[in-house]
């Protein structure tokens, strides 16, 4: 009773606010509400400038840290929302007014346990960056060193563990009042973001996300990943080394500067391949302002390392046969995945949903390539799979997500060049490494070693298994231990084959 007075008391604030900026139209979803939203309609601002989105992403940024992580969230579903709001909350900023200077050198004591002289040799007062969850501020350690200090916004995991059970309440709610909504998976939703949420307010992650992330691209040539000062990190604060440089988007102060803009394009394409399909390790923010050019080399640096992605070998596989897929236009294939990687129950319709691939397509491959956003592609593609009972992938609607950034980054590099027209070759390259024969013979011996390295704690239980239950006669043992030495000699045998195949 207590939490749905709580959480009726959040949506009238929520509401108002929404109101102030003609941006109810969100709480229409679930039918039920409407006859509020044309009441609260009445008084919204009508004269509130932009487009819905637009709209709804500035509400959101009013209404704090957890409502600007909804609202990014929501910039990857199109399919409820639509491709302009979708395109206009992808352009949601993560930014926040700064909290006192003291309360940030009292969290840095509190957090690292020693007093700031102890650490710092200077500690700038003003942050250079204020975002939802914390605020960043420049340093010189007591060894000289020039670094970057991060550090959590007090009281933020009260205030967004409020707000993350307000949309965990209205996710229930809507699924209860309007059960059509069941099938986009709110609840299911709200809790992915939770997750993801609560993961970035603990900035010993960050750091040891950056530190592999670090180790993967060691060898990258043009792109790096500023240093972890470990001394100086914790929970609550993460210390990097300090690295400044120009915004990746703007391709005029690049020219300025002397820099190629389109060689930072196949730089940042590689890039991208490589965390994807090599490293299956992305990082899953990389917009403008995390992505800075190094006025003097023209290097990629990579900054904020709180969300992160993965993908398995099977994801990465199944990625590359959809992008492909798509680009030679054969839509059987794009299905064919979709099943044989369990995405689609079995019993669904494969040819209704080989056609709807068409229909995704067709409409846009037509296009110069430099029109083409794959990224939108797939998110389109995951929303008509969920028409199919796909259940969600959170790792493929994290990747589809930073797809539209990459691509938006890209087109401010050269407006002419797709990203992905760049990274085509690699792709095909990784495929035929990857599903190659050669790669099937290596998987098949790989998936032998293993069984084979198994096989001892296997052959351990059906030993024990055996012996508590019924004995068998002598005669039965015998035939037992036969199968299981046939079942050794035939493993052995396989592998040997495989090996000298």
């Amino acid at each position: 009773m207590l939490r749905s007075a709580r959480n009726l008391a959040r949506l009238v604030a929520v509401a108002r606010a929404l109101s102030r900026h003609n941006a109810l139209f969100p709480l229409g979803l679930v039918p039920q509400l409407v006859p509020f939203v044309e009441f609260a309609e009445r008084f919204a601002r009508r004269d509130a400038p932009g487009r819905p989105g637009e709209r709804l992403a500035r509400a959101l940024q009013e209404m704090g840290p957890a409502f600007i992580k909804l609202g990014q969230s929501l910039a990857t579903r199109a399919d409820l929302l639509g491709e302009t709001i979708a395109r206009d909350l992808s352009l949601l900023q993560d930014r926040l007014p700064p909290f006192p200077a003291e309360e940030a050198r009292a969290t840095l004591e509190r957090e690292l346990g020693q007093p700031l002289p102890a650490l710092f040799a200077s500690f700038e007062d003003r942050p250079v960056a204020a975002a939802s969850i914390a605020q960043v501020h420049f340093a010189t350690t007591t060894e000289g060193e020039a670094v970057a200090v991060k550090i959590l916004r007090p009281g933020i995991e009260e205030a967004i563990g409020r707000d993350l059970d307000f949309f965990l309440w209205l996710a229930e709610w809507a699924e209860r009042l309007h059960p059509p909504l069941r099938r986009y998976k709110p609840v299911e939703a709200v809790r992915l973001l939770a997750r993801s949420t609560r993961r970035e307010m603990d900035l010993r992650l960050e750091a040891a996300a950056a530190a592999e992330f670090a180790e993967n691209n060691k060898d990258a040539l043009g792109f790096r990943v500023p240093r972890v000062d470990w001394r100086r990190t914790g929970r609550r604060v993460v210390t990097f080394e300090r690295v400044e440089g120009l915004p990746a988007d703007e391709r005029d102060r690049l020219l300025a500067a002397g820099l190629d803009p389109d060689a930072i394009l196949e730089r940042a394409a590689v890039v991208f391949f490589n965390q994807v399909f090599r490293d299956g390790f992305f990082h899953a923010d990389m917009h403008p302002g995390n992505m800075l050019i190094d006025p003097k080399t023209g290097d990629i640096v990579a900054l904020d390392f709180g969300i992160m992605g993965r993908l398995e070998l099977a994801d990465r596989r199944n990625l590359a046969e959809v992008l492909l897929g798509f680009l030679e236009r054969d839509y059987a294939r794009v299905a064919e995945v979709f099943f044989r990687a369990g995405f689609l129950p079995p019993d669904q319709d494969r040819a209704a949903f080989t056609q709807a691939c068409r229909a995704l397509g067709e409409p846009i491959l037509g296009l110069p390539l430099n029109e083409i956003s794959f990224g939108r592609l797939l998110g389109q593609l995951l929303a008509t799979a969920e028409e199919f009972e796909m259940e969600t992938q959170p790792q493929l609607l994290l990747l589809q997500k930073t797809m539209v950034v990459a691509e938006g980054v890209g087109r401010a590099l050269n407006p002419a060049v797709n990203i992905w027209t760049l990274a085509r070759p690699l792709v095909e390259q990784w495929m035929r490494d990857n599903l190659g024969p050669e790669a099937q013979l290596r998987e098949a011996v790989a998936e032998g070693v293993e069984a084979l390295r198994r096989l001892p704690a296997t052959l351990g239980r059906l030993e024990r298994l055996l012996e508590t239950g019924p004995r068998p006669a002598p005669e039965r043992r015998a035939v037992e231990h036969g199968r299981v030495a046939g079942v050794l000699l035939l493993l052995l045998g396989l592998l040997l084959g495989l090996a000298l195949g």
